[in-house]
């Protein structure tokens, strides 16, 4: 069985690592990006990707420019992404969902809530 990709942003590597054993491995291979531009060089790299956890707050470039550069990117348009992080003001949902992101998960997250969304949105639920 081939396992679908999933791509973490996040500058916290720990968090990045926190992320990868709620799903790696099960149904899921995990690739990492610590920052938006390097999250925005995987994606080219990875056409194949199912789902992207991306944080807000980050150096370089932050979740929300990331999203955004990904969405104008028409061969993107359907790929799914959650933002995952610290920032639960309303502002900043509306703004994500405006931008196209798929969903908000706030830190700290439940491993199964995680990997019931991703298994949701990657279609392997």
């Amino acid at each position: 069985m081939m396992l679908k990709k999933v791509m973490v942003v996040d500058d916290s590597r720990t968090m990045r690592h926190a992320i990868a054993a709620a799903l790696a491995g099960v149904e899921f291979t995990v690739l990492e990006a610590a920052d938006g531009l390097e999250g925005l060089a995987r994606i080219e790299e990875n056409p194949d990707l199912a789902v992207v956890l991306c944080d807000v707050n980050m150096p370089r470039m932050n979740g929300l420019d990331m999203l955004s550069a990904v969405k104008r990117d028409p061969k993107n348009a359907d790929l799914p992404i959650v933002m995952l992080t610290t920032e639960g003001q309303p502002a900043f949902i509306a703004r994500a969902k405006a931008a196209g992101a798929k969903g908000w998960i706030v830190k700290p997250f439940k491993p199964e809530q995680l990997l019931a969304a991703v298994r949701k949105l990657a279609g392997a639920a």
